[in-house]
């Protein structure tokens, strides 16, 4: 299955694993700034979101991957005479694998717990919209895979070396993992400021 790929992940653990088999397999890779360029520096060819979609990153990375053309890669349906005609008309390529893990918001809370502002800035946007996408998208057009941790990339990594591709019951595990972090950390987030307003 040659695809594409979107990395877009503040932990940089095991790329170099992910832009091996990606290369090996010509997955082509998209990667917001900081990615793009952890990518490139391990040798592999990769292209900026700001490139695909044309729109510059806002500045301070506040929004990097909320755009039609990421989102519509997540979750369109290629089969879909509808969708099909709409995807092709606004350039939009489907995005096959969706590598994504988030601000520490949990560990920037438990170490400064009573600085606001920085909580504040580690509560991750994109990269909870971009999971959440990906999740429904394994479930809906069993396609999309979303990878939400450093701690998955074997698995991924075993079923692209054994069969080219990643087999439906490894897609449906990520999924469940990718929403049961997404919940994770929306809870966190309330608590703790529900914990503030005391």
């Amino acid at each position: 299955m040659p695809g594409n790929a979107l990395l877009s992940v503040y932990d940089k653990t095991g790329l170099d694993r992910l832009g091996w088999i990606f290369s090996k397999l010509q997955v082509k890779m998209l990667g917001s700034g900081g990615t793009a360029e952890a990518v490139r520096k391990l040798g592999f060819n990769v292209v900026e979101v700001s490139e695909y979609t044309r729109i510059a990153e806002m500045p301070g990375g506040l929004v990097k991957t909320l755009h039609p053309k990421i989102h519509g890669g997540i979750l369109g349906d290629w089969k879909d005479p509808v969708q099909r005609k709409y995807l092709e008309a606004n350039g939009i390529e489907p995005l096959d694998f969706v590598v994504v893990n988030l601000y520490p918001f949990q560990e920037v809370v438990k170490a400064d717990p009573q600085n606001l502002r920085k909580a504040v800035d580690n509560i991750d946007i994109g990269g909870v919209a971009l999971i959440r996408a990906a999740g429904k998208g394994a479930l809906l057009n069993q396609r999309v895979v979303p990878v939400t941790s450093p701690l998955q990339y074997e698995s991924v990594v075993g079923d692209l070396e054994r069969k080219g591709y990643v087999g439906n019951e490894l897609r449906q595990r990520l999924a469940r993992e990718a929403f049961v972090l997404t919940s994770d950390y929306d809870c966190a987030i309330r608590d703790y400021l529900i914990g503030q307003a005391r």
